[in-house]
């Protein structure tokens, strides 16, 4: 008897072939869409956040700061370490954010000093405002108060000029470092009056104000977040703010522009970044838990009572704010003789 024979195109060997080939294609294209789903954005964030502070403790920043980590800690899962790293006029803290990975774990909080003011001022950085970072969000703005020491004879900008020009060069400001936001207020502030005061550059709002109180300088340029606690305490008055408007937190503050200066403005903004290069997930899942958290009514009051004005803005709007800006800071640098560093 011959052997039976099967030919590879009998009806029962094509089925078998069909159903093994049908079940790996079904096992190769399983495997590709595993090997597809990015398992960085689906786990982040997968250790904790750090925030860091380039001031330190218990300044404006750093009490902005401790009000936003818990609520985002809760929104994201994982703790929200506030690390504050002070001193070159925020750029220690804001270099050693630029040079992290980009991979969502490590933020930073700041205002325009970082991004503006220090880029206007100087020469070089060691971060570059638009090519180190991206915006997660803009939280709103905190206008600078004109703060003196209750023994000082002047109770409005009128007064504190008529106070200067009588004894020039007598009387000191401080800041919170040298190429802040409040050193380019006070430079500002002498060249549209046409007093002369020596600048006094803290390493952060904290110890400047620390000395307002103490007597030892007669006046600071502060953000109403760290004033406006001084103020209510009556350890500090309040002669002017920087704003063009006037303060929703600080309504019976006058302006310096309406106080004489028409032209005078300097309005720092508070935004929360990352090192530019984060993966698209991560980004949204950072914007998001922070406009949940900003837009939260309780959170809100929070900031608010510390004289944040709260406006949230998405990270986009970061670019345009920064290239609009610096031009004008930089104006305002030339026209006050600011040295150039």
């Amino acid at each position: 008897m011959k052997p039976t024979s099967i030919s590879f195109s009998h009806p029962q060997v094509m089925a078998r072939r069909r159903t093994v080939g049908m079940a790996l294609a079904v096992a190769v294209l399983a495997g590709a869409a595993s090997l597809s789903v990015p398992v960085h954005a689906a786990e982040f964030p997968d250790r904790p956040i750090t925030l860091v502070v380039p001031y330190p403790p218990g300044g404006a920043t750093d009490t902005l700061a401790r009000i936003l980590n818990t609520a985002l800690s809760q929104r994201l899962g994982q703790p929200v370490i506030v690390d504050n790293k002070p001193g070159a006029g925020t750029a220690i803290g804001a270099t050693a954010v630029a040079r992290a990975e980009p991979d969502g774990h490590t933020l930073l909080i700041s205002s325009n000093t970082t991004f503006t003011v220090n880029a206007a001022l100087k020469r070089s950085l060691p971060y570059d405002p638009l090519k180190s970072f991206e915006a997660v969000g803009l939280i709103g703005t905190s206008p600078l108060v004109l703060l003196a020491h209750p023994s000082v004879q002047a109770s409005s900008v009128k007064e504190l000029v008529a106070l200067l020009k009588a004894q020039p060069g007598k009387l000191s400001f401080g800041s919170f470092g040298v190429g802040t936001t409040a050193h380019l207020a006070g430079e500002i502030f002498k060249v549209m009056t046409g007093t002369d005061l020596l600048h006094v550059a803290y390493r952060g709002s904290a110890p400047a104000m620390t000395d307002l109180i103490g007597g030892q300088i007669p006046l600071t340029f502060d953000t109403t977040v760290a004033a406006m606690p001084q103020i209510a305490a009556g350890k500090v008055k309040a002669l002017a703010v920087t704003s063009r408007q006037r303060s929703p937190s600080m309504p019976d503050v006058p302006t310096v522009a309406e106080s004489g200066y028409p032209d005078y403005e300097m309005v720092p903004w508070v935004v929360v970044v990352a090192p530019r290069g984060l993966p698209p997930a991560v980004s949204k899942r950072l914007s998001d838990a922070l406009k949940a958290v900003i837009t939260d009514p309780v959170v809100r009051e929070a900031l608010q009572k510390t004289g944040l004005d709260v406006a949230w803005q998405p990270g986009s709007v970061y670019d345009n704010q920064v290239a609009r800006e610096l031009p004008l800071l930089r104006a305002y640098v030339h026209k006050a003789n600011i040295p150039v560093q």
